[in-house]
């Protein structure tokens, strides 16, 4: 059966993808024996409040040369006021400072460009 190294969440033969985080599905052997994906070597780098933030910051710092994933505990199965969901970036330890250099630059570039955006 086909699992979820991100959600930990155990599928049906046939998917390919996780239909909750996108991830690609690997067989459950294949996770156990990957270094990869154990989840030992994954810290969270950045806590975001909407999955496009997330989704960007993941594909900026691939683009950097860092690999990351996100763990996206959003249940969408109960509906409750107000927002408790937690969208973690997860990148590997050893990869941790760079990541959090990467995402602090990110940020102030979007900070000033928002500032020089505005008029007085």
């Amino acid at each position: 059966m086909p699992f979820c190294p991100n959600c930990d969440y155990e599928y049906k033969e046939g998917v390919a993808i996780c239909p909750d985080c996108g991830t690609q599905l690997l067989s459950k052997e294949e996770y156990v024996t990957s270094e990869e994906w154990n989840e030992e070597n994954w810290v969270v780098a950045y806590i975001a409040q909407q999955e496009y933030e997330a989704d960007m910051l993941k594909d900026n710092l691939e683009s950097a040369g860092i690999t990351a994933m996100i763990l996206s505990q959003k249940d969408r199965n109960f509906p409750a006021p107000g927002d408790f969901s937690q969208i973690k970036i997860m990148v590997h330890k050893e990869d941790l400072e760079e990541a959090i250099q990467f995402i602090d630059k990110i940020q102030k570039n979007e900070t000033t460009e928002n500032n020089e955006g505005e008029t007085e």
